[in-house]
């Protein structure tokens, strides 16, 4: 799709239809269309094996989430990984670091814990 009149001029726009979810990535021409779709599919991919069916619920209550899976495959419009294998690794190891660092407590979470100090 030419989607000049939107984007810029320059812009072109991909989708992909996966069950009840319509993928959409929008860049220049100097991407390759099938390329975007190989990566529309990677994204879904790892969609998948992250939310096991991913469904729009999935996507709006862990957007968080959605967003550290896209960081690990784009970065400042690079493409960094493709293999969902590592993505999720790496999507983890961020989870497990972000759930350890909440266990931490440095500030108390209550009055009476100011108050003892």
């Amino acid at each position: 799709m030419e989607v000049d009149s939107i984007f810029g001029p320059d812009s072109r726009l991909v989708y992909k239809h996966y069950a009840t979810l319509y993928f959409i990535f929008v860049f220049d021409s100097s991407e390759n269309e099938l390329a975007m779709l190989d990566l529309i599919q990677v994204f879904v991919e790892t969609l998948d094996k992250c939310f096991r069916n991913v469904c729009e619920l999935d996507i709006v209550f862990n957007y968080n989430k959605l967003h550290s899976i896209l960081d690990e495959i784009i970065s400042g419009g690079q493409v960094l990984e493709t293999s969902s294998t590592e993505i999720m690794r790496a999507v983890e190891e961020i989870s497990k670091s972000e759930s350890a660092s909440n266990s931490i407590s440095l500030v108390p979470k209550t009055v009476s814990g100011w108050r003892s100090r």
